[in-house]
């Protein structure tokens, strides 16, 4: 009886040994799944850190990249501008030289007209001298041929006579140095040119000083 008492002791002890070497076994494998769950779901938050750590790199040189490009654009911009800026004033200056240019050489005769206008003037006085005798004739009409190639020479170049005679008096072209009432002439009308006015193409050098009706 004690025999009998002493194995089935025996084989419960030998059962409550493989059971606890079973459950510890378990558990060895249980913190073996655990590790290695653990170590995976570190393994993929390492992952996803990456990735995310790629996309955050990628997008911040993507965003430089466009800065970039915007800054270069910025700067395409105003120097376009400022070559626009430079050609128009190019541009402008060259016209404003062909224009003086132009104007020099269109009136480039006037300080000579000008200084020749009193020679004509006496000229003309010289011709209105009544010879009396033949040599006197012939001495007016030596200065009638200086004075008519003068003035063909000064037309020419633009230079002509300003006609007031009988015209209405106009201030841009005449000076009015006296003025008298006659019957039968309206009034601002050129009674008589004093001193003969001259235009150099559209320009005025000289204005006719005349007599003007009331």
């Amino acid at each position: 009886m004690s025999e009998e008492l002493n194995k089935e002791e025996a084989t419960l002890q030998e059962e409550e040994v493989l059971e606890t070497e079973a459950n510890e076994q378990e558990e060895m494998l249980d913190n073996e799944e655990a590790v290695e769950t653990q170590e995976h779901e570190e393994l993929e938050e390492d992952e996803k850190k990456e990735k995310k750590g790629f996309f955050k790199k990628k997008k911040s040189k993507e965003e430089a990249l466009e800065e970039e490009i915007i800054g270069l654009r910025e700067e395409l911009a105003k120097t376009q501008n400022m070559y626009y800026k430079a050609y128009a004033d190019t541009e402008n200056l060259k016209k404003r030289l062909q224009n003086d240019a132009d104007t020099l050489r269109k009136y480039r005769i006037q300080s000579f007209a000008q200084e020749i206008l009193p020679v004509m003037d006496n000229l003309e006085r010289a011709i209105g001298f009544e010879a009396k005798d033949e040599e006197g004739k012939n001495y007016v009409n030596g200065i009638n041929m200086v004075y008519q190639q003068i003035k063909i020479a000064l037309e020419n170049e633009g230079v002509t006579a300003i006609e007031c005679l009988d015209k209405p008096f106009d201030p841009n072209i005449h000076q009015a140095l006296v003025t008298e009432k006659v019957e039968g002439v309206e009034p601002g009308i050129v009674l008589e040119e004093i001193q003969k006015g001259y235009m150099l193409k559209d320009r005025v050098i000289r204005a006719s000083l005349v007599k003007v009706s009331e």
